[in-house]
């Protein structure tokens, strides 16, 4: 009896947890298993998992990235340098250097472009990081790792 109802505990768990769903009702009871051969006294026992549920295929759908644009990666690159609090927005533009005019140091510079390449999605090596000076230095090496040209 106690292997029956450990069986009957892991079917509920089974059909409770998965989403393929049955057409028609599973009812068990405690007496469709001739629990009478082993003289237990449970005759007329309650349906033990009682579901009507229907079928649905599992589906999976992907997806690209959305379509990037030069505007859009101008937008996304003034939003991350706006977010860091070294730099004052007011002085920040495409042209803006960033160690003379916006005042950042070579660790300030190391933490932009880590915030660039987490915005971004891709590491940038280091060789390369070195050259991105300024704002538009950054939108440009985005496009071109991206294949956008406009």
């Amino acid at each position: 009896m106690a292997g029956l109802a450990k069986n009957v505990r892991m079917l509920t768990r089974y059909y409770s947890s998965t989403s393929a769903i049955m057409t028609r009702p599973v009812v068990k009871t405690i007496s469709s298993y001739n629990c009478s051969r082993r003289g237990s006294p449970v005759k007329n026992a309650l349906p033990l998992v009682s579901s009507q549920r229907l079928v649905t295929p599992h589906e999976r759908s992907y997806s690209s990235k959305p379509p990037l644009t030069l505007k859009l990666i101008k937008e996304r690159v003034i939003l991350v340098l706006n977010l860091y609090d070294k730099i004052n927005p007011e002085k920040l533009s495409l042209d803006s250097h960033f160690i003379n005019d916006l005042g950042l140091d070579s660790l300030d510079h190391v933490e932009v472009i880590m915030a660039i390449e987490d915005e971004f999605g891709f590491e940038i090596p280091d060789a390369d990081a070195e050259k991105l000076l300024r704002p538009q230095d950054i939108v440009r090496y985005v496009g071109d790792k991206e294949d956008i040209y406009e």
